[in-house]
């Protein structure tokens, strides 16, 4: 399980997911108030779910095409997260106020790119063992 190269994958993507929010700032507002994704409980949950399909995913190394379908909706998960922070910072009042993005808008990114490169090794797997079923 650990030497295939989409179990490094999803277990990054876990740790973008579930780590980063405890870290990185998301959003510092007009008033210098700085977000993380821990403050909210909507974007923890979120990002709860997304670290959790993660390591499910990588436990269903057995059932290839069940792991790429856990896959898929992480990647609709964190595409929706990008969404809401896309939204969230065109709604942000940058004119009359300071407002800063932070670094953090990238973790939803981040994670995207880690699950379609393992979603990408999943499929190169799945091909191996059909080409090598033909074989016998």
């Amino acid at each position: 399980m650990i030497q295939r190269i989409q179990t490094i994958y999803l277990l990054l993507a876990a740790i973008v997911s579930g780590g980063l929010i405890w870290v990185v700032e998301h959003f510092n507002d007009g008033e210098g108030n700085e977000f993380v994704g821990m403050d909210e409980s909507l974007y923890f949950g979120i990002f709860t779910v997304s670290a959790l399909m993660s390591v499910v995913a990588m436990f269903l190394f057995k059932n290839r095409q069940l792991q790429t379908v856990v896959n898929r909706l992480n990647l609709l998960l964190n595409l929706f997260i990008l969404g809401v922070y896309v939204y969230r910072a065109l709604m942000m009042s940058g004119e009359t106020a300071v407002s800063e993005k932070g670094i953090g808008m990238f973790i939803p990114i981040l994670s995207i790119v880690l699950l379609v490169l393992a979603n990408k090794a999943i499929r190169k797997d799945e091909q191996l063992v059909k080409s090598a079923d033909r074989l016998r």
